[in-house]
């Protein structure tokens, strides 16, 4: 596994665009921080403090931080197709067939490299959550700073299974911008069956079946914390109420897909005549 990944990372790093977009998907995280601190002045009569408001106590610093880290991952998404579509591109795949790499080693070297960049990526968001959490949460207890830590495992699982899917994709048409505008396609055709289906039938049975779809299963992991966050300002309003916790068959669908996209780009590249 270490001699696959350290192959890929060799080729990325060689690649002075995909350096820049790493970087990037690195350091857009840590604006999260700058979300701590912004400071709202309301109509000059008040300044409004986020950091204040009691949104980054433990646990749901953990909910709100993931949430918002994974609105960046689509510069990784990038890295991930310009993978596949340099390699076709430089004739690579060719040449690391012919050196004695097979084919199943090839897809498993794109995915450990997807899987490595998820986890630091993780890592690094799990750090901003915590120590921002430290700073501004009123609860400093273990049990509860510890709690909703799922959320991590979440959000870890949300990018490996976007960023395999882009790699089934990337595989599929070999050029970058075709995957990325298939990544956007796939997004409303979701919809489409969705409204077809509520049209059809009900709204209720239409979000069930949605609710197994890539992309939207993929949201699914970690939902949005805003109605969370209003819940816990105004607990007497009873229709704020909703369920945003992290499922157990939830994370099995989107490892479900992350399984059929990987199986998927290596039944591509072992059919496809090179």
């Amino acid at each position: 596994m270490l001699r696959l990944l350290n192959l890929e990372l060799q080729k990325l790093l060689l690649n002075k665009t995909s350096k820049i977009l790493i970087f990037i998907s690195f350091v857009l995280p840590f604006f999260v921080i700058l979300l701590s601190s912004l400071k709202i002045n309301v109509f000059g009569f008040f300044t409004l403090e986020l950091g204040e408001l009691g949104i980054f106590n433990f646990p749901i610093i953990w909910h709100l931080t993931t949430f918002f880290a994974s609105q960046f991952k689509f510069f990784f998404a990038i890295v991930v197709v310009s993978m596949i579509g340099n390699e076709y591109s430089n004739k690579t795949i060719k040449q690391n067939l012919i050196d004695g790499l097979s084919k199943i080693e090839f897809i498993l070297s794109k995915f450990y490299t997807i899987v490595f960049f998820s986890l630091v990526s993780t890592i690094i968001i799990g750090f901003i959550s915590f120590c921002i959490g430290l700073y501004y949460s009123s609860y400093n207890e273990a049990s509860i700073i510890f709690s909703e830590i799922e959320f991590l495992f979440a959000y870890l699982l949300k990018l490996i299974g976007f960023f395999s899917l882009c790699l089934f994709l990337g595989m599929l048409v070999k050029r970058s911008a075709f995957a990325l505008a298939f990544l956007f396609i796939l997004f409303i055709t979701e919809w489409i069956v969705f409204g077809l289906i509520s049209w059809q039938s009900d709204v209720a049975l239409a979000g069930t079946i949605q609710d197994f779809f890539p992309l939207k299963s993929m949201y699914n992991l970690i939902d949005q914390p805003f109605q969370r966050i209003a819940m816990t300002k105004f607990p007497d309003k009873g229709e704020l109420i909703y369920d945003y916790a992290v499922h157990w068959y939830e994370l099995a669908i989107v490892i479900g897909w992350t399984a059929v996209f990987v199986f998927l780009s290596y039944r591509l590249l072992k059919n496809r005549d090179l």
